[in-house]
Formats: C-alpha cells, structure tokens, sequence
C-alpha cells in the first residue's frame, strides 16, 4: 500500500496544483491532514486561494462538498439544522444543515460570534452532532476544512483554544511566486476550475491508506524523540502552554501519514519535522517573556 499511496498522492497534488499554482508544499500538507482523518484550517488573507484549495481537495477525494459562509449574524441553527413543525400531521420534520456531509468549509470562520464557531465542536471532536436532545451521526468521511482571516482584520473573533485544538493542522497559503502568477495571469495558462477536478483517490482507496497509517511502525527512539518535544514545550520558560497529549497524538498521526505518504512503512525524525510546524504551531502559546508567536516557538523544537 506505501508505493501506491505515494502513487495516488502524487497524481492528487499534481491535480489540485493545476487549480492552485505554485502551492506543492501546502496542497501536500493539507492532504496529509485529512488522509490522517483530520480538520484543516487555513489561514490567510482573503484572495490567497483558500477556498480554491477546499474546493479541490474535496473534488480529488471524490466527497460530498458543502460551503459555510460565516457571518456575524449567523446563527448554530444554520449549520446543523433544526425541526420545522409540519401542520399536515401536527409533528415536526427534521431537516439537516450542511454540516451533514462529508467535506464541510467553513469559510471565514472567525467571523461568526463564539457561540456559532462552539456548534462545531463535538462535530469535529465525534463526528456525530447532538441537535434537540438527539444525536445524529455524521456521514463517513467527515472533514472540516475551515478558512479564517488575520485576527487584525476588523470584524473578527478569535478561535477559542479548545477549537484550534481540534484542527490536526494549520496552513498559510502566502502569495504565489512570481512564475506561478505570471502563468496564472495567461490566458493560455488558466488554471483548471476545481469543480473540473477528477477523482484520484476513491472511497476505497482512502479507506485504504487511513487503514494503513494505523500499521505504520514507529520505534521507541522515534517516541522518545516525540515525548522529548513535548517536554521541552512543557519546560522552556518560553512557553505559556506546552504541548497537551492529544497535541503529541496528533503530531505522530501526522507523522505517520507523511510517512506513508513518502512510501515508507516507518515513520523517521524528518517526518516529524515535516509536520511540526503545521501540527504544532496554533496549540503552543508563548510565554510572557517572548516576543515570538506560535510559529516562532516550533522553531525552539527544530
């Protein structure tokens, strides 16, 4: 299964590349995140391609897509749905909001208030969705890939820590090199609409390779390695939060798929460091005494 699943890994960064130009290194990152049955968030300012990625990805893994405009008025009610009262036989009818499908974006996330950006939690967490004292499972995949811009944009409202905890990892997109916007800017080198996208990793296949991550091999020097991490980010004074259990967790499932991803039955330190920027840098706070944020922090554990 590794040289086939780098086989169809290829094919899909290739495909997606075609609808985002000159961005390799992030459309390969976000479909490690959900071959590791993670959430994506995605962090940029409006115009970078976030929604072009989503979009995409959701088209080469072949899944039921929906979109989520988040707004300040948005109300939970509108992403999980609610029960309409049906005079005919004097019951009330369920009807599901989008969150009922198997790639859910939600667009803009950080601006919607808290209490809309919460309806999201046990979804991610559990797939499931408790609506009216009943819980309903969700389809299977099921993948959030959230974008949201800078907090210093106006009209925001910061993820809470306990829903950044929820995505396996967080991209940025930055602007395109200058080949890749020149090429964009031809009309005879347009980009491929992601609706146009073909399937190249099918239900089967992705059943596949989540199966696999869980037989990728990891050695006790490779987990000494990872718990060695975590205590440092637990011990350095330049930390205000370390790096939680579910953190290390989500840092060797990542490191997995990224294995396997590379067609190897084992995972090695450089796997880790692969993903240790993506996976590590929303979870870890900086102390009172560091002028950095998170993504300075990951490099104090490189």
């Amino acid at each position: 299964m590794t040289l086939a699943c780098k086989e169809l890994v290829d094919t899909a960064v290739a495909e997606v590349g075609a609808a985002l130009l000159g961005k390799e290194e992030q459309i390969r990152l976000s479909l490690c995140c959900l071959l590791a049955n993670g959430h994506l968030l995605i962090e940029d300012l409006p115009g970078m391609g976030k929604t072009t990625l989503s979009h995409a990805l959701s088209a080469v893994l072949g899944l039921n897509y929906e979109r989520v405009q988040f707004t300040s008025d948005l109300l939970p009610a509108d992403i999980l749905g609610l029960s309409i009262y049906r005079k005919e036989d004097g019951s009330f009818h369920f009807h599901p909001g989008p969150i009922f499908t198997q790639v859910l974006l939600a667009d803009e996330i950080n601006r919607s208030t808290p209490r809309t950006q919460s309806a999201l939690l046990e979804a991610m967490a559990e797939r499931q969705v408790t609506i009216e004292g009943q819980t309903r499972a969700l389809p299977d995949p099921f993948f959030v890939i959230a974008t949201q811009n800078p907090l210093e944009q106006s009209g925001t409202y910061p993820l809470p820590e306990s829903q950044l905890d929820r995505f396996l990892m967080r991209i940025e997109l930055g602007y395109p090199d200058p080949n890749s916007e020149l090429a964009m800017l031809r009309e005879e080198s347009a980009s491929s609409s992601p609706s146009s996208l073909p399937v190249c990793i099918s239900a089967d296949d992705l059943n596949g390779i989540r199966a696999s991550v869980d037989k990728v091999h990891s050695s006790d020097s490779l987990l000494e390695y990872l718990q060695r991490l975590a205590a440092r980010s637990r011990e350095g004074a330049e930390f205000a939060v370390g790096l939680s259990p579910r953190g290390v967790l989500a840092l060797l499932r990542a490191a997995k798929t990224w294995a396997l991803m590379e067609a190897r039955d084992h995972v090695l330190p450089d796997d880790v460091q692969a993903v240790l920027g993506p996976v590590l840098a929303h979870r870890l706070q900086p102390g009172s005494g560091f002028s950095g944020d998170g993504r300075a922090l990951v490099t104090l554990l490189q």
